[in-house]
């Protein structure tokens, strides 16, 4: 599980909650059905007509993502595509084939093939950043889709507001249920507020987080992959590939 996800949730929705309740409310009268039901399913509709069904399907695994420690590891990418190199050098690029089966990740897979099957470095270049900018863009797809929620949340909030301030002034002849009335109108935009500020625009934030990781990762297979179908010396390529970690990192070789 990825900690900083569930540690942020709990404290951005705690805070909100125990604030309430030091002010005096009762957190039974935020759960209101009809406003939850306009806020939420609103903001839904909204979204889905600016998207497509196949987007909406995906929804499922971007949770995924957020919820999950992105196991990239660049270090472990670096060592393999060096020991790949040192093969290379002193079996030739064919002898790679038999080590094909070891590697778990599809793109790296497919620029080691690439490379094995004697494409052009320039070949290899153009395949592997056409896929790389496939890739970005399912990613910013997702990214969007969330942001659009946290835009549209506070507006179906406000239009919640209105409908409720539109019940309550048609019952002023009886001032406490004017009242209740007025304060529950408000609950909607609590919700939409309080959703696109603690759910919708943070794993927005976190999905761009987490394609930043993998377009890092994507980089250092392709210029990896280029380096190894040039011939470069293995010492070489992992020097450049390290050049991609911060300073700090770059010791854990």
């Amino acid at each position: 599980m990825d900690i900083a996800t569930i540690v942020g949730l709990i404290l951005g929705i705690g805070a909100v909650l125990v604030s309430f309740l030091m002010e005096g409310g009762e957190i039974s009268s935020l759960f209101q059905g009809p406003a939850m039901i306009l806020v939420i399913g609103g903001t839904f509709g909204a979204a889905t007509i600016t998207t497509s069904l196949s987007q909406l399907k995906r929804l499922p695994k971007l949770l995924t993502i957020i919820f999950f420690e992105n196991r990239l590891n660049a270090h472990e990418l670096i060592d393999i595509i060096h020991d790949f190199a040192q093969k290379s050098r002193k079996n030739g690029l064919l002898s790679l084939e038999d080590e094909l089966f070891t590697l778990k990740d599809k793109f790296l897979k497919k620029a080691i093939q690439l490379t094995i099957d004697g494409f052009e470095v320039s070949k290899i270049k153009e395949s592997l950043e056409i896929e790389m900018s496939y890739i970005e863009e399912r990613h910013k797809a997702g990214i969007i889709f969330f942001q659009k929620l946290g835009g549209f949340s506070p507006t179906f909030g406000i239009i919640g507001t209105v409908l409720g301030l539109i019940h309550a002034l048609g019952s002023l002849e009886d001032s406490s249920s004017a009242a209740t009335a007025i304060a529950g109108a408000f609950i909607a935009t609590l919700w939409g507020i309080s959703l696109a500020n603690l759910i919708y625009l943070p794993i927005s934030d976190k999905l761009r987080a987490r394609h930043q990781e993998e377009a890092l990762y994507l980089q250092i297979i392709k210029e990896g992959v280029l380096s190894l179908a040039m011939g470069d010396n293995p010492r070489v390529i992992k020097m450049k590939l390290l050049s991609f970690l911060l300073p700090n990192a770059r010791s854990e070789e």
